[in-house]
């Protein structure tokens, strides 16, 4: 392929590039760090250039429109096409207003419009949007495409809706099943109903899952039983898609998964025992709710990790052995580790710990009560510093679209059960620029929800393998 790009394309880029360019519907399910946003950059650029389109909108994680705009679009984006670049914020100024302007008022530039995904759940995200794409002949990309996999999701509803009016559609993830099979469908109606053959979310379904009837509260309800057909699905989805893994490109180093083992203290399987007696109770009863047996389970899984949320509330400390089992893994290890922790009481709890025993300077935070201001500083400052060892986080902050290369040791304090968060913040560090193997360390506990959260994310990963057409993978 004969163009001049302004960074150059790796040969599975080129791949990806030559199989997609001109098609008006694709899917990059290009695993994290093997750079499929270039890809669509690049792709995009080509489009320009033939005259086929002259506005991209591009919908991403928030976490990530920033990237987008000040680093992947300015390095990739060939220099030769003018472009007007805009991120759009909900609350604007009369300045900012004037800037947003600027992408209908200029004709002769490509003009591009980040939007994070969230504010096509919002009237005026979704007005904005509309304006744009009609004023364009616009190819429209989602970014981590399965913030889209809720079929009933008001937001997944309005950009299926959106992308009827785009010229040329695409999807970008890593990891497009992060629950069942089923995931994929509104991936792809986002693209075009028909890629899966099926018009309905029903009838996709009743192709690919068989399903068993349940009875709670006096009435009947349908759940999946198991799935069916996952070859003949694997075959239709490589028609329009591309499928890179890391492994098969990049010349990264190893991964290397181990368990530590913990025992329950007594107090935590004193009070295990009796929240789990009690919620066998309530599923035994005939007055339980959804809601219900999710809340026993984040309590028995909260017991696990050595504290309890009561009530009225209020959080309590229990004695454990799973703060002391981390502290041993760290002093064992060498260089930089990243902890990433369920519970926001956990990381206050680590942070303590390990600034007592290693001293101030020595971890940084990604979670929700981190500071927007702090965030990218405390990234620079785990990836330069050398005094700074650790970094904790949960997966939900800071899973997403940043670099943490400089760890060479990834501690899961505790797992929850979305397998796309847990494998996005896997490869925080396991990226372009590792040079060294990453070890992957689950603090489990026996006999508990611990090991049952493990067991439904292999259960998960192993789905998604089959209908992706790939080995099952080596992992926890």
């Amino acid at each position: 392929m004969n163009y001049k790009f302004k960074t150059k394309p790796y040969a599975h880029q080129m791949t990806a590039l030559k199989k997609s360019w001109n098609k008006e519907n694709f899917a990059y399910f290009m695993e994290m760090g093997t750079g499929k946003t270039k890809v669509l950059i690049d792709n995009l650029a080509m489009l320009y250039d033939k005259g086929k389109v002259d506005g991209a909108l591009i919908i991403a994680p928030k976490g990530v429109i920033n990237t987008w705009y000040e680093q992947e679009i300015p390095t990739h984006l060939p220099q030769h096409i003018e472009n007007v670049t805009v991120l759009w914020q909900p609350n604007i100024n009369k300045k900012y207003e004037e800037k947003l302007k600027t992408i209908f008022e200029i004709e002769t530039a490509l003009h591009i419009l980040i939007m994070n995904v969230e504010a096509l759940s919002t009237d005026k995200g979704v007005k904005y949007a509309s304006k744009f794409l009609n004023s364009h002949k616009t190819l429209m990309a989602v970014d981590e495409s399965t913030t889209i996999k809720n079929p009933s999701a008001k937001r997944t509803k309005n950009i299926i809706g959106l992308g009827k009016i785009a010229k040329y559609k695409r999807i970008m993830t890593g990891s497009p099943i992060t629950k069942n099979p089923l995931d994929l469908y509104s991936q792809c109606e986002f693209l075009n109903p028909w890629l899966l053959d099926f018009t309905s979310y029903y009838a996709f379904r009743n192709r690919y899952a068989e399903m068993k009837t349940m009875h709670a509260h006096g009435r009947s309800i349908q759940i999946v039983d198991k799935f069916k057909n996952l070859s003949e699905l694997s075959e239709t989805v490589k028609t329009f898609s591309d499928r890179v893994l890391k492994e098969d490109c990049l010349d990264l180093p190893d991964k290397i998964y181990m368990k530590r083992n913990i025992k329950l203290s007594p107090d935590q399987f004193k009070l295990y025992k009796q929240m789990k007696d009690q919620a066998i109770a309530m599923l035994n009863g005939k007055v339980t709710s959804t809601m219900t047996v999710l809340t026993q389970l984040m309590r028995l899984h909260q017991i696990t990790c050595g504290h309890f949320t009561a009530d009225d509330g209020s959080t309590q400390a229990i004695a454990n052995n799973r703060i002391g089992e981390l502290m041993d893994v760290l002093e064992e290890i060498e260089g930089k580790a990243i902890i990433w922790a369920h519970y926001q009481y956990d990381i206050v709890n680590i942070i303590k710990n390990v600034v007592k025993k290693y001293g101030e300077g020595s971890i940084v935070d990604y979670y929700g009560l981190t500071p927007q201001e702090d965030r990218q500083p405390n990234i620079k400052k785990f990836q330069s510093d050398p005094k700074c060892r650790f970094m904790v986080g949960t997966p939900s902050t800071g899973g997403y679209g940043i670099t943490l290369t400089a760890a060479n040791t990834v501690i899961y304090y505790s797992n929850g059960y979305d397998l796309e968060k847990r494998l996005q913040s896997e490869d925080r560090a396991h990226r372009i620029g590792q040079r060294k193997p990453v070890t992957y360390v689950d603090l489990i506990c026996n006999d508990t929800v611990d090991e049952k959260i493990v067991k439904a994310l292999r259960k998960k990963i192993n789905i998604a393998s089959e209908v992706l057409g790939e080995e099952i993978k080596s992992w926890i």
